[in-house]
């Protein structure tokens, strides 16, 4: 699984092997089953996740106890609660395995010495979770004044890898229905 992360950012700049002998040291495998959390709601988030296998959620509580998603993360992509990372102070949100997931992790301490031992590393790190706030945001709003019906089509479109994987019951709170309106939605198109 190293090899998944160092063959992406690869794709950003060549790597020595004794740096990707560093990356592989300070970057931990780590497996989860669909429904736990990498980070729960309401406490520090303390690491930044290399999505290798699966699709995690970023969940927040909602006032009548429900749970909603508000993104998922899936293969080749970076996950964490950045404010809460970036500035150490307790996240709303929490970090959810919407299937069997498989990451590579890495802690806060351990990326800024990353950062100092591989400042090139370091910046394109950066740069990739920088794109994804962005590429994050207009995927949200992509979904805005779109009916139920049309949200679930540009959600196949866009993210179709993500919808052969996670809930229906997730697909459906990140898309702001109910499972059984998505659930017609379904019979009506397929």
């Amino acid at each position: 699984m190293q090899n998944q992360l160092i063959n992406y950012l690869e794709s950003f700049t060549p790597i020595d092997e004794k740096d990707k002998l560093y990356i592989e040291e300070v970057f931990e495998r780590r497996f989860f089953k669909e429904g736990d959390y990498l980070l729960y709601p309401n406490h520090i988030c303390r690491e930044l996740f290399f999505v290798c296998k699966g699709v995690s959620r970023i969940t927040v509580l909602k006032e009548k106890g429900n749970t909603v998603t508000n993104f998922f993360f899936k293969e080749n992509q970076f996950c964490t609660i950045l404010k809460s990372f970036t500035h150490q102070t307790e996240a709303i949100e929490g970090i959810q395995a919407a299937c069997d997931l498989e990451v590579l992790s890495i802690s806060r301490e351990k990326l800024l010495l990353l950062h100092k031992t591989l400042p090139y590393i370091g910046k394109i790190i950066d740069q990739i979770i920088q794109q994804a706030v962005l590429d994050k945001v207009e995927l949200r709003n992509s979904y805005l004044g779109l009916d139920s019906t049309s949200r679930y089509q540009l959600f196949l479109k866009q993210q179709p890898e993500v919808a052969k994987l996670v809930s229906l019951n997730s697909i459906a709170s990140y898309l702001g229905i109910t499972q059984q309106s998505l659930s017609r939605i379904r019979k009506n198109i397929h």
